[in-house]
């Protein structure tokens, strides 16, 4: 049945593919946690990736639930928030699923979400790790060039940035922000006052993790 199953997502992810072209989406999931924070940032991204890195993304994502097999019509998916984090085992089997078939997914934590997401990451792969990604990893250099790796946007803990990955079969399909808040850095400029350069740091790394899903 799981093999009926990871077939079907294929099928669907692909066909949604070739309709729907260049197109994302903003996790919705349960427990409780703000899926809705930063309402600008996706949208800025996206203005500033279709203006510098010539890609045709729709200007407004669209946000999908984590269980709902529409999420394969969306290659990738971009969930953040601040606190609690649930996936029900249907909801962490589905997005497996679509995970394996070709789908990607970043989770940008805007500051404590993560203890509550590893613990719902293991739902989803109950067999697999977050890994750091080394400065090498093509995302840092795929149209922006960061030799340091991931950049630093806002300061929590005065602890450093990490992208951590999981990947299915060589391929990175899920990156975890942590300790960066690159979403804070897309949003608009009002909205925490930092300096031009820095939220040009966080658009262009968001180009990067854009161009890396679209692009290769």
């Amino acid at each position: 049945m799981k093999h009926l199953t990871l077939v079907l997502g294929i099928i669907i992810f692909l066909t949604s593919f070739t309709l729907k072209g260049q197109q994302v989406a903003i996790l919705k999931y349960n427990g409780g946690g703000d899926w809705y924070s930063n309402p600008t940032a996706l949208p800025n991204l996206i203005r500033f990736c279709n203006d510098n890195i010539n890609t045709k993304i729709n200007e407004k994502p669209e946000t999908v639930e984590v269980g709902n097999s529409i999420i394969f019509q969306y290659p990738f998916l971009h969930m953040t928030g601040h606190g609690n984090v649930v996936f029900s085992q249907e909801e962490a089997e589905n997005l497996n699923t679509y995970l394996r078939s070709g789908g990607f997914l970043h989770i940008d934590d805007n500051y404590g979400m993560e203890p509550y997401l590893r613990k719902e990451l293991l739902k989803v792969f109950p067999n697999k790790e977050l890994e750091e990604l080394g400065a090498d990893h093509p995302i840092f250099s795929q149209e922006y060039k960061f030799p340091k790796g991931l950049p630093k946007i806002h300061e929590h803990d005065g602890k450093r940035p990490q992208a951590l990955g999981i990947f299915h079969e060589n391929r990175l399909i899920l990156l975890f922000t942590f300790e960066a808040d690159l979403g804070d850095g897309w949003e608009d400029a009002t909205v925490h006052n930092d300096p031009e350069d820095i939220r040009e740091k966080a658009l262009q790394m968001g180009a990067n993790i854009i161009s890396y899903v679209f692009k290769n």
